[in-house]
């Protein structure tokens, strides 16, 4: 599985923007939550999961979009489920971590 990935970084902090190869480039709306896997925003940097999970990890925010990559910030403990919001079955979470 792969995942499109941008890092943003505004030292001392770093944004980890991915999302799921699938929902790339897509828009997902749903009751007025309007969810876009903007081209721009997640880069065009195709990563696997190992190296999505290695950056996540080091990351003091992150937004997520589609079911495989929510599921492994969960899975690493970076995102809480109840957090997760869903337009038209895709998920999205943002995390940021506070010091």
């Amino acid at each position: 599985m792969k995942f499109y990935v941008k890092v943003y970084r505004f030292p001392p902090e770093l944004l980890i923007a991915a999302c799921d190869e699938k929902v790339y480039g897509r828009i997902y709306k749903e009751n007025g939550l309007v969810l876009k896997g903007d081209k721009k925003f997640y880069g065009d940097e195709l990563m696997t999961e190992k190296e999505t999970q290695k950056l996540l990890k080091q990351a003091s925010m992150a937004n997520l979009l589609g079911k495989n990559i929510v599921k492994q910030g969960i899975d690493i403990g970076i995102i809480n489920s109840d957090n997760v919001i869903v337009a038209e079955g895709v998920p999205h979470a943002q995390m940021v971590q506070i010091l």
